[in-house]
């Protein structure tokens, strides 16, 4: 999980940060970005690093209590981590491609230090003037990306609990906002709430 850092640290970079989003699916709420920064492998951070994140992994393979974990673990372990949201009010006015990539944005300008290197989940370089590896499937191939998924997943699942509290009928805190039959459903018998996505299919047509 820690080639692609060794590799960034080889080629002479200084400081290197993992990349990845959470939220492009979902019907409602924001779409969040996360960018972590850890100690070059070349240190001794490996030998110190806590046991727990051994496990880190795509988030997406992670039970929601062990997220909850490693999510402080990485906190605690991070020389840097930055968080960038975007809200579903400007997902639906560009797209939500271009609003990932705006949340990605905000989350490594957030960054103290900022990157000299990016390692990105995915196929679509930022605007910005870093130097980027782009990775398929990184949250499952390099550590770094791989803890930016759990602090962006968690970082929203935390939003759309507060959004339950709001607008308790849609059952934000049980599908986070996922187009589950439970939420279709609540859509239908409801119609949308402001934090509904009206671009999105199963939105617009009750619109």
């Amino acid at each position: 999980m820690f080639s692609f850092e060794t590799e960034a640290y080889k080629k002479g970079f200084s400081c290197v940060a993992g990349v990845d989003e959470a939220g492009r699916g979902p019907l409602a709420g924001p779409v969040v970005a996360a960018a972590v920064i850890f100690p070059s492998p070349h240190t001794s951070f490996l030998e110190k690093m806590p046991a727990d994140l051994n496990e880190v992994d795509d988030s997406k393979k992670l039970s929601p209590r062990k997220r909850e974990t490693l999510y402080n673990q990485i906190i605690l372990s991070a020389l840097s981590y930055g968080i960038g949201i975007v809200s579903e009010k400007t997902i639906d006015q560009t797209n939500i491609l271009k609003a990932a990539t705006m949340a990605m944005q905000k989350a490594v300008l957030s960054l103290n230090p900022i990157p000299d290197y990016l390692l990105i989940d995915g196929i679509t370089p930022l605007d910005i003037k870093i130097e980027q590896n782009l990775i398929i499937k990184g949250d499952s191939r390099s550590f770094s990306i791989a803890a930016a998924s759990i602090l962006a997943k968690v970082t929203r699942d935390h939003i759309m609990d507060e959004m339950h509290l709001l607008y308790p009928h849609y059952g934000f805190n049980k599908h986070k906002g996922y187009s589950t039959r439970l939420h279709l459903e609540k859509i239908i018998e409801f119609g949308t709430c402001p934090i509904h996505r009206k671009s999105f299919k199963g939105v617009r047509e009750v619109l």
